[in-house]
């Protein structure tokens, strides 16, 4: 049998919370993911006045980051390279996107998780999400 760690409710919250505090005292609105090791959905948050399309963008990016298991950014890059870039479509699969926001959660080497973040500026989404990561130890 293969057992694999996975972040679990307590924790997505804590990510969760982290983040939200910081985009409250930023004076903005933002939803937020935190999905499991397969990409599937622990918890969200959606901030009053957060873009409805933020949803779905924020779910995907953590989705990104759980199954590529590194940042949806270095999916991004690597797609968007001039020399050795390719399509997205690559993947096969229409949930992996290339915006900044989505950082897997590792523990003990392995990824057990994702958070992600939508709404704000894709620099912005980046910074917030790695609160929440390390609030986590990671």
């Amino acid at each position: 049998m293969i057992e694999q760690a996975s972040l679990d409710y307590s924790e997505a919250r804590k990510a969760i919370d982290t983040i939200h505090q910081e985009i409250v005292r930023r004076g903005k609105a933002a939803v937020i993911v935190a999905v499991d090791a397969h990409g599937e959905l622990i918890a969200v948050a959606r901030m009053d006045g957060a873009p409805l399309t933020s949803i779905a963008i924020a779910m995907n990016k953590a989705y990104t980051a759980a199954r590529l298991q590194k940042p949806s950014r270095e999916v991004g890059d690597r797609v968007r390279h001039p020399e050795n870039g390719h399509d997205i479509c690559y993947y096969s699969d229409p949930r992996i996107v290339g915006w900044g926001g989505g950082v897997p959660v590792r523990r003990n080497g392995r990824v057990i998780g994702a958070v992600a973040v939508s709404g704000l500026p894709e620099a912005e989404d980046m910074e917030v999400v790695a609160l929440g990561v390390a609030a986590l130890g990671g």
